[in-house]
């Protein structure tokens, strides 16, 4: 059984910034693919960024993040972050972190993804 452990969240102003963290219980995850999705109240659950081995130009993003929002992770630790620069409002919602990627559909599709986390909280006021 995988476990997934979200943390970082918090209440920032317009602008700011916050990391999230997502620590993965089990070894065998720990070069598989990796997201990080969001749901706001009232809304559905989103993809947000998703990560394969080490990163670099294998992290995707959804377009309403593409240069605020960094995904990484760090292999050794076993560790997904998402890191959050120039907060907006819009970007208030719980943020889940997820495992288990069944291939053959969108990275960001979160009916691709097994395993979840409980989620952390991101309020961001204007």
């Amino acid at each position: 059984q995988v476990r997934l452990l979200e943390s970082g969240g918090g209440s920032v102003q317009a602008g700011g910034s916050l990391r999230l963290s997502c620590a993965v219980s089990a070894g065998t995850e720990r070069n598989n693919r990796m997201g990080w999705f969001r749901q706001a109240l009232g809304k559905e659950r989103e993809g947000v960024a998703s990560i394969y081995g080490r990163g670099g130009g294998t992290a995707v993003y959804v377009d309403s993040v593409k240069g605020r929002f960094t995904i990484s992770r760090d292999i050794a630790e076993n560790k997904v972050y998402l890191q959050m620069d120039s907060l907006k409002p819009e970007d208030t919602a719980v943020y889940y972190c997820a495992a288990g990627f069944k291939a053959g559909g969108n990275v960001l599709d979160v009916r691709r993804y097994v395993y979840w986390g409980l989620g952390t909280q991101v309020t961001v006021s204007s």
